[in-house]
């Protein structure tokens, strides 16, 4: 940031001085004075120490502590754990966690330490069987979620009927939304703020255990109704089997992987999420010529809905011999069990003991940050936190009102409506759910290459543009290109949202809070998204009976353009930046970066239009080697400097 220092208040500067005319004092007199000047420095209400430095700390707690000191703090961890037994590995450990090249440095290290280490940063994907059954345990954890979304996709044709619901009237179309939208409202308003109280009690392992017999539980509850209200109902509990675990996975994922692989592995979340939905759509169309039989009706409906709980039993079997969150293990102060199950996901027991007393330190740090704190309130009242959830706030509801889940969860009935047989439907419904996520596969890499801002600007007009292809193909008098306008402009969705608002959401939300108030920051991101979701899958079919579907997809292709204009002015670009940049990225006003934004329009048009190359504009001021900042005008760095400080 600004090199211009904060002004000190009249009484810090009174003591200072009155310890600059006395050099001789004595310890305690030293003491008292670091005292007074820290706690004069928190109360001082221009003062930005104590939020827009947690960041800072949190960061590398053992950046600056000396060798010998280090080595007395590993001496003393482990006479207060229990861990003499394994000091000397906690000692490497240590090093390695102060500085990722010690091992090259110290002599303690044998040859084997060091070719493990280096394999971490030459062969990052070479990892332990357990870590990769961890991987595959999550993946289908995943597939879990996308199934429970997708399966009344083609069940949806079906039910309606059975129930006497008429789907032409606008009671009949609210009571389809009400049953399809009944587990994102249990998302919205119970169980996502029930995910940080159930993975305190139960830790990540039993939580995901929980939720997936809770999905497999209700998907045959659900299969077993005969009323409307019945399968609301069902549907609803199926809800708390979502909620929870689309905020534990990630974080379990992230807990259990190495640094150098850690991000990758959470977002697989998102694709093998629309591998799930993938596979609903297939299960969905296999189950459709499926007779009643046995005095059963509606037996194919009945099998969709069912079978999204056989993954979620797969998992329940799974997990149990998965490796518990050696993060959860030492937050309960069970050491010894956490350093054994990092010696299940790491190669040696020096890797193991680094990370262990990194997670311990860090912890320790986090729990120092958090002493007399209301974190929730934090979170609105710091510009720094406020930022990041306006930013999160936009990209979760963004990922709904791009409206995706209207062609996710009634793909079949626009299909239908456009001229297809209901088989016909359902198989084009499969086509969209495999270019969703054969499209999420190349969004791994594409993250990180193109930035997640960079993304959304990018895709979002194209899927407006394509939203009204789909719309306006309604108004062709021909059958085949009205099949044909509707295919193409949702296939055409698919490969722009898959890659862009699919992914950044979730990963824009974990990056953009600070460590101390991160889970609650993702626990309001959560929340918002499922609430979004409930609202666009309730009121999608009496949407498309009032407005025709070329006025409800005209609206979600304008809610993709209102979109755009607020990812443009308020969202921040995340990519690469380490934590302390980050809070300089966000640091930054909210109505400096919404000029920013605006100045970026007519940069666009003479880049991208006339093929113009004028010089790019550097908005985040970041600390140079030299101590001086740089990037962005001196205005803005000032407005920066004043904002944080505020």
């Amino acid at each position: 940031m600004s090199s211009t220092q904060e002004p000190k208040p009249p009484f810090i500067e009174a003591h200072e001085e009155q310890v600059h005319h006395h050099p001789k004092m004595d310890n305690e007199s030293k003491a008292i004075s670091w005292v007074i000047r820290v706690l004069a420095t928190c109360l001082h209400p221009y003062s930005s120490s104590l939020s827009s430095n947690v960041n800072t700390r949190l960061a590398n707690p053992l950046r600056d502590i000396p060798h010998d000191r280090l080595m007395a703090d590993v001496e003393v961890f482990a006479q207060e754990r229990g861990l003499t037994h394994i000091v000397s590995d906690l000692k490497k450990g240590a090093l390695i966690a102060q500085d990722s090249e010690a091992y090259t440095r110290f002599d303690m290290f044998t040859e084997e330490d060091r070719r493990i280490l280096e394999d971490e940063v030459t062969h990052k994907w070479r990892q332990t069987g357990t870590l990769y059954y961890m991987v595959v345990m999550t993946s289908l954890a995943a597939a879990v979620q996308g199934m429970d979304e997708a399966v009344i996709n083609g069940a949806q044709l079906i039910y309606p009927k059975q129930f006497g619901i008429d789907t032409s009237t606008s009671h009949g179309s609210w009571l389809v939304g009400v049953v399809n939208s009944a587990p994102y409202l249990c998302c919205a308003t119970i169980s996502c703020w029930l995910t940080h109280p159930m993975n305190q009690l139960l830790g990540r392992k039993k939580t995901i255990f929980v939720t997936c017999a809770i999905s497999f539980i209700t998907c045959i509850w659900s299969a077993l109704t005969n009323s409307w209200w019945h399968l609301f109902i069902a549907r609803f509990f199926l809800g708390i089997g979502i909620g929870p675990k689309s905020s534990t996975v990630p974080v379990y994922a992230a807990e259990c992987s190495p640094a150098a692989i850690r991000g990758a592995l959470v977002m697989m979340w998102q694709m093998w999420t629309a591998f799930g939905i993938c596979i609903g759509d297939l299960v969905d169309l296999a189950f459709y010529f499926i007779p009643d039989s046995g005095g059963i009706q509606g037996l194919n409906w009945r099998l969709m809905l069912a079978s999204a709980g056989i993954p979620g039993l797969i998992v329940c079997l799974q997990v149990l011999f998965a490796p518990e969150s050696p993060r959860w293990l030492i937050n309960k102060g069970r050491y010894e069990d956490a350093f054994n199950e990092l010696c299940r996901l790491r190669f040696s027991r020096v890797q193991a003991a680094r990370d262990l007393y990194y997670i311990h330190v860090l912890l320790e740090a986090e729990n120092e940050m958090k002493k007399g704190r209301n974190r929730f309130v934090e979170m609105f009242t710091i510009p720094r936190n406020r930022n990041a959830a306006l930013a999160s706030w936009i990209v979760m509801f963004g990922q709904q009102f791009c409206g995706v889940n209207v062609i996710a969860y009634y793909s079949s009935n626009i299909f239908s409506q456009s001229g297809f047989s209901d088989p016909s439907a359902l198989a084009a419904s499969l086509g969209f759910g495999a270019l969703n996520w054969l499209f999420a596969l190349p969004a791994v890499f594409t993250i990180d290459t193109f930035g997640r801002r960079n993304l959304l600007l990018f895709t979002f007009p194209c899927m407006a543009i394509c939203l009204l292809i789909t719309g306006f193909s309604f108004w062709d008098a021909t059958e085949k290109g009205r099949i044909a306008g509707v295919s193409i402009g949702i296939y055409l969705f698919a490969i722009f949202y898959s890659p862009g608002e699919g992914p950044v959401p979730f990963t824009y939300s974990a990056e953009a809070f600070p460590l101390y108030i991160r889970d609650i920051g993702m626990s309001f991101a959560t929340a918002t998204t499922w609430f979004w979701n409930f609202i666009l899958s309730i009121t999608w079919p009496s949407l498309s009976l009032a407005f025709k579907p070329q006025g409800a997809f005209g609206w979600y292709a304008a809610w993709c353009m209102v979109i755009w204009f607020l990812i443009l002015l308020f969202v921040r670009e995340t990519k690469g930046k380490t934590l302390e940049e980050l809070d300089q990225v966000f640091a930054v006003p909210a109505r400096v970066h919404a000029a920013y934004g605006l100045r970026q329009i007519p940069y666009g048009i003479k880049k991208f239009i006339l093929f113009q190359n004028p010089p790019p504009e550097e908005l985040y001021p970041m600390e140079s080697e030299n101590g001086r900042s740089s990037g962005g005008d001196e205005a803005a760095k000032r407005e920066v400097s004043q904002d944080v400080t505020a």
